[in-house]
């Protein structure tokens, strides 16, 4: 996915970066990370680049990071995974002690679907199904991505650094 981020020198607008990133690959989805900040960032950002992660973080309390996750259908995950050798779900419910997929995070995460479906699942057991377009803001709400259809599913994601109370 291409990447161009904006900056200053000598007081003007700039292109800083414009370049493609590669996807972090894991049995459950596909990412690409996009951007992250501190708690109350400045403008303009100090250093040449923009932060950009390559691994999963929650941000920090007013702190954000932007991706776009590529969800495949569970069929596909879970078979990917035995091809490997790899229960996903035992895996799962070994490493995060819950359902396949069910977890909470710190954060409001702002989510648009690009393409594709999936259902949110929320730990009541209720599901909404989102197609592209759908937007959802979770707040530190208990969830799972289910994808049963046959496409994958592309979501762009915002999470902002929350305290729990």
């Amino acid at each position: 996915m291409r990447r161009v981020v904006t900056g200053h020198r000598n007081g003007k607008a700039v292109i800083l970066e414009d370049g493609e990133l590669e996807p972090v690959v894991t049995p459950i989805v596909r990412t690409v990370h996009l951007g992250v900040t501190a708690p109350d960032p400045e403008i303009p950002p100090e250093g040449p680049e923009v932060p950009k992660e390559t691994t999963f973080t929650t941000p920090l309390p007013g702190g954000s990071r932007f991706h776009v996750g590529t969800l495949p259908p569970d069929d596909v995950v879970i078979a990917r995974a035995k091809e490997r050798g790899m229960d996903v779900v035992a895996w799962w419910e070994e490493h995060f002690h819950d359902r396949f997929g069910m977890h909470a995070t710190d954060t409001i995460d702002y989510d648009i679907i690009l393409s594709g479906e999936c259902w949110l699942e929320l730990d009541d057991g209720v599901e909404v199904q989102l197609k592209a377009g759908d937007c959802v803001i979770l707040n530190g709400t208990r969830h799972a991505w289910r994808n049963r259809s046959n496409e994958d599913c592309v979501m762009a994601t915002v999470m902002v650094g929350a305290k729990r109370l």
